[in-house]
């Protein structure tokens, strides 16, 4: 299932690159301060937001960050029964 999603997540990157390159031309950002300025950065920065967050993916960097996360879960498991383990045993005792 990972690899359909990052051959799916490949192929959106590649379609925001090729709508990038086919409008960047085409709009004006020349004209100094304006509306068709304006929209031209604020869709320029949308579709660079786009590639990054399917570029984000891809790479990887949610898995890393999943791995750690599930690191800390298993010490602080462990670090919680080691505990109780011995609150068992003080009880017992007791």
């Amino acid at each position: 299932m990972r690899k359909r999603n990052k051959f799916k997540h490949g192929v959106y990157l590649l379609l925001a690159l090729a709508m990038l390159l086919y409008a960047l031309p085409k709009l004006s950002l020349a004209n100094g301060p304006g509306w068709v300025f304006g929209f031209g950065v604020v869709w320029s920065l949308f579709a660079f937001m786009v590639i990054a967050a399917h570029l984000h993916f891809i790479i990887g960097v949610d898995e890393e960050k999943t791995k750690r996360l599930e690191a800390v879960r298993k010490a602080k498991l462990e670090q919680w029964q080691s505990k109780w383990k011995e609150e068992t045993r003080v009880t017992q005792r007791s």
